[in-house]
């Protein structure tokens, strides 16, 4: 006797051609979505239990989110109704059921942070050098990061 396949296992196995999958514009939207619609709902979280938890998903009538650990899924469940009702409102009623998932949260890269200025004394051998430079393009550029500095010494 062979062992019996599912049919629709072997349609989906493996990686399927580019023309099949959804477009990276359409992608983009559903993770803007997602953002916008986990900014909102943690919003009605306190402080630390918003930190520790994420949307992760929105799918057949369920939203999915996740939690840092199993402490923090319990404190999460406590909200479910208002989370709910929230993703009930967002969404146009089609969400009934809740999930939380314990997984660690993906990491938000940190904001840029502002460059540290010149110091006057890289000011002063930038101005030096520049002064010692024939090429004239040169100079000016070696001017422009000296005037960076904003230090007029």
């Amino acid at each position: 006797m062979s062992p019996k396949r599912n049919p629709t296992s072997s349609a989906t196995a493996g990686p399927r051609p580019a023309a099949e999958c959804i477009t990276l514009g359409t992608l983009a939207d559903r993770a803007r979505a997602l953002d916008a619609l986990d900014e909102r709902l943690r919003r009605l979280l306190p402080a630390a239990t918003a930190r520790e938890t994420r949307l992760a998903d929105v799918r057949n009538g369920r939203i999915v989110f996740l939690a840092s650990s199993p402490t923090w899924a319990s404190r999460l469940r406590l909200h479910q109704a208002a989370l709910l009702a929230e993703a009930r409102t967002a969404l146009g009623g089609t969400v009934e059921r809740f999930a939380v998932k314990v997984a660690p949260l993906p990491t938000v890269p940190p904001d840029p942070t502002k460059p540290k200025p010149l110091s006057a004394a890289t000011t002063r051998h930038l101005r030096a050098t520049a002064t010692a430079l024939q090429d004239p393009e040169l100079r000016a550029l070696y001017l422009q990061l000296a005037s960076i500095a904003g230090d007029d010494s």
